[in-house]
């Protein structure tokens, strides 16, 4: 399997062999946003691995170069809450953070009861959580608007038989529920089903044959690429994983480009699309 980035910089994208480790257990987000006026992809990794949780949080410009990156591990160090300051390009960019009262299920992203803010020169830059009210005093209430969407997702998940997600195939759109379904213990000729929702979109027979593979489906009206990669599942191990990937709309690296160039204006009327990968584990 490619690495993320290279997914989103790539219209086009093949899923091939995971050697991902079951051990870990990460969320990792790629939100389009606009750093001194510039279209920029903010990443936030959240994490879970033996040691604890951390957040990590890296900005890139359209050209695809670096602009910072930094770690965030407030379970580790007892900094559930706190600020920390680089300098990017001539300017301060603050990390704001309060995890103190965030609330998790199994996964390693609080769902609730936090917040993430990242400001540049007083502009806010990209905004998490549901606490926005209670970020640090240094960001005034104005200030606390952010344009930035999110526009990619890598999960892992973990199941017996059916494996659910969420995703919202557009920044504007329905969030959906996604359920994988495939039985490989002692079935003979195993098949894949994939349901947005209530609907089955894609049914995968004589899966031994056909264990990587994509297709083109369509949510609310809108084509959405799915590649999947099951040969783990069939010929690895007993917890082996698999590797679906569902693309709807532009690349990121279209996505930036096209942004760079259009004004304020034209670009929030634009609507994006969404790339999710998702590595499922079988337990």
């Amino acid at each position: 399997m490619r690495d993320f980035a290279s997914c989103l910089s790539q219209s086009s994208v093949q899923v091939a062999h995971s050697s991902s480790s079951g051990g870990q257990n990460m969320v990792q987000c790629a939100y389009l946003a606009r750093l001194f006026g510039k279209p920029c992809r903010v990443t936030v990794t959240w994490s879970k691995v033996a040691m604890g949780q951390a957040l990590a949080i890296s900005i890139d410009d359209y050209s695809n170069r670096c602009l910072c990156k930094t770690e965030v591990k407030p379970w580790l160090f007892s900094k559930r809450k706190g600020s920390k300051v680089m300098e990017v390009d001539g300017g301060n960019l603050e990390i704001i953070w309060d995890l103190s009262s965030a609330k998790f299920t199994a996964g390693p992203e609080p769902l609730e009861g936090f917040y993430v803010a990242l400001v540049y020169d007083r502009e806010t830059v990209l905004v998490l959580g549901d606490m926005r009210k209670e970020v640090d005093h240094r960001v005034s209430s104005d200030d606390l608007h952010s344009s930035a969407v999110m526009i990619a997702r890598k999960e892992h998940i973990y199941a017996k038989k059916v494996y659910s997600a969420k995703a919202r195939f557009l920044d504007i759109g329905q969030l959906h529920q996604i359920a994988i379904e495939c039985d490989t213990a002692g079935v003979r000729d195993p098949s894949l089903e994939i349901r947005i929702g209530k609907k089955r979109v894609l049914q995968v027979k004589r899966l031994a044959w056909k264990f990587r593979g994509n297709q083109t489906i369509y949510v609310d009206g809108l084509p959405v690429e799915v590649l999947w990669d099951v040969h783990d599942w069939l010929y690895g191990s007993s917890n082996g994983c698999a590797v679906f990937l569902f693309q709807s709309g532009q690349s990121m690296e279209k996505f930036l480009l096209r942004t760079c160039s259009q004004n304020e204006k034209e670009a929030q009327a634009h609507r994006f699309g969404f790339t999710l990968i998702l590595h499922a584990w079988k337990i």
